[in-house]
């Protein structure tokens, strides 16, 4: 259990994230899931003391790759974390090709609080080295959708904001320069 697990909230976001991924690994590394949420709120909790954007980070994949439905998240984490996970799912299939579904995420985290715009960036930043390390051929793809993803986002801005100057000139920047 990560460093960040300090309020009844973040434990039960943790307890059921774990639970909702129970069995489910991580493509590329075989790793199980429920490491990739910790590694995104423990990024977040890192430079924010927000439980509901912790939390809200350890459930931001439960309702796309788990059974878990929003209405469990609102009833069972309140409002704040139930909108941000809301901003943080991906759309359906249903709702077109993949194409399609890039535009509609990049124009639902455009408009999405900040703190939800800045988990958004940890999550990228997560999933960024396992992509450009073991699918290199997807990994183009993924690079130019990140990229007008970030812009749309106003990430330096929202990074500046929420972890300072320092990381986002010193660690981000170049990060993003190198996508």
């Amino acid at each position: 259990m990560g460093f960040f697990l300090k309020t009844d909230l973040i434990n039960d976001a943790y307890d059921f994230g774990r639970e909702a991924h129970k069995g489910q690994v991580r493509k590329y590394t075989d790793e199980p899931y429920f490491t990739h949420p910790v590694r995104v709120a423990e990024a977040v909790a890192a430079h924010v003391d927000d439980e509901a954007a912790i939390a809200a980070a350890l459930l931001h994949d439960t309702v796309e790759d788990t059974e878990t439905t929003h209405e469990e998240i609102l009833e069972r984490f309140g409002e704040d974390v139930a909108e941000y996970v809301w901003y943080l799912t991906k759309p359906p299939a249903f709702v077109g090709n993949r194409a399609k579904r890039k535009l509609h995420d990049r124009n639902r985290l455009k408009e999405a609080p900040e703190i939800v715009r800045f988990i958004k960036v940890m999550d990228i930043w997560d999933n960024y080295e396992s992509i450009r390390e073991y699918d290199p051929d997807f990994y183009n793809v993924f690079r130019e959708e990140v990229r007008d993803l970030l812009y749309v986002m106003d990430s330096l801005m929202v990074v500046k904001k929420f972890a300072g100057d320092e990381f986002a000139y010193k660690k981000f920047l170049p990060w993003f320069g190198d996508l």
